[in-house]
């Protein structure tokens, strides 16, 4: 039975995908082998895990602005996520994904990290402010 969590209302269009999730927090510029598609950073908890094509669920943005141009070059070169999803964001990663135009969301009613495994096949619909997990 699908389970539906609500965020802030975020940036982009709905998408879906298998989710890649982790209590971590996230940096595209530090986190990211962009050519790859992998987590490249040894001691994020998704080191060596493939990024392309799946929802990402981490905890908090972290980095300054080459957020903005590394999400957006991502997305350009079809490697970026399908949607970013964060229990908390900065202005840098909300702008970073509404320039990239990647579905985008934060501010859910329970930890988003508990409440999505990796695996779960999720759809995100940022101009709702909802999640749903098949």
């Amino acid at each position: 039975m699908p389970r539906t969590i609500r965020g802030h209302p975020g940036i982009g269009s709905k998408a879906t995908g298998e989710a890649l999730v982790a209590k971590d927090d996230f940096s595209a510029r530090y986190d990211l082998d962009r050519i790859a598609g992998v987590f490249s950073r040894p001691g994020h908890r998704l080191h060596g895990e493939r990024y392309v094509g799946r929802v990402l669920v981490l905890n908090t943005a972290k980095g300054g602005v080459a957020t903005s141009w590394m999400l957006r070059e991502m997305c350009a070169r079809g490697m970026a996520p399908a949607a970013l999803l964060l229990n908390l964001a900065n202005p840098i990663m909300a702008q970073g994904a509404a320039f990239a135009d990647l579905p985008f969301m934060d501010r859910f009613e329970r930890d988003i990290t508990d409440a999505i495994r990796t695996g779960d096949r999720v759809t995100v619909d940022p101009r709702a402010g909802r999640v749903t997990i098949d």
